[in-house]
């Protein structure tokens, strides 16, 4: 599946982005990374904000990314850190890497923006050794009828338009958990030092395991 280009998103996202760093997302980031050992995927590495996070025991990182204004600026970031990387270009939907040969996949708020959850879950599922990890965190709908409702307004008149695609009310817990995943080590938390609205919606945080 071809994926719907956003370079202007991700000419404006990347400032943007880096005053959450400080505010807490960064931290956050070296939470969830520091257990990750062997050889690591992220899908949608974006401008290399993980980067400063992976641990010594990452052996290998590849990161896809589909816009070419991010794989440049990641590519500048890992320079930077001294961070061996490879960085190609792809769609979480179409991974262009081997069957069975990674450790853990990383997708820290990707999820809300691929075309199809499905696509992209089904790809990370084939690229993982058995009992391999999927880990990240994500923004996913809120509990309630009339806060859902609120969000897929929100989606279909403005939000996924101007955010790189993103959605708020997308139930991706439950969509890791039809993929073939046991979710058990992901947990719900929210993020106050997001921007509203997101600020105020659930995020699913930590790892879930690829089912032998």
């Amino acid at each position: 599946m071809a994926r719907r280009k956003r370079p202007l998103f991700a000419r404006w996202y990347p400032d943007a982005a880096a005053r959450l760093e400080e505010r807490g997302l960064g931290a956050e980031r070296a939470r969830l990374l520091a257990p990750l050992e062997g050889r690591i995927l992220e899908i949608g590495c974006g401008f290399g904000a993980n980067f400063p996070h992976y641990p010594d025991a990452v052996t290998e990182l590849v990161a896809v990314e589909p816009e070419e204004h991010f794989r440049d600026l990641s590519r500048e970031r890992a320079d930077e850190l001294g961070l061996k990387a490879t960085i190609i270009e792809g769609t979480a939907e179409s991974l262009p890497v081997e069957t069975g040969s990674f450790d853990a996949v990383v997708a820290t708020a990707v999820l809300c923006s691929v075309d199809s959850q499905a696509d992209a879950l089904a790809e990370i599922k084939r690229v993982l050794k058995p009992g391999g990890a999927l880990v990240g965190f994500e923004h996913v709908r809120s509990p309630g009828s009339a806060r859902h409702t609120t969000e897929k307004v929100l989606d279909a008149v403005l939000w996924t338009h101007i955010n790189g695609g993103c959605h708020l009310s997308r139930d991706t817990l439950g969509a890791i958990r039809e993929a073939g995943f046991d979710t058990e080590g992901m947990s719900t938390e929210r993020f106050p030092f997001l921007p509203f609205p997101v600020s105020k919606s659930p995020h699913i945080v930590g790892t879930a395991r690829k089912l032998e």
